[in-house]
């Protein structure tokens, strides 16, 4: 059975530092091109935000236990 409480808490802060990149870049890009929408920014962070669950699905090396 899974440590659900540590996958949770892995997969919460790969998910938070994946949406911070995402508004980083996006932000950047916008900036790059002249216009910076807030909508554009949210949405695409907190896409990521998803993707980056649902890819900790598969498993997540910095929550790895065995061995301990």
């Amino acid at each position: 059975m899974k440590d659900w409480k540590n996958w949770e808490k892995c997969a919460g802060i790969r998910a938070i530092k994946t949406v911070a990149q995402t508004a980083v870049a996006t932000i950047g890009t916008a900036t790059a091109l002249g216009q910076v929408d807030a909508k554009l920014v949210v949405s695409a962070s907190v896409l990521a935000g998803i993707l980056s669950l649902l890819t900790s699905i598969a498993g997540l090396p910095e929550c790895n236990t065995e061995g301990e």
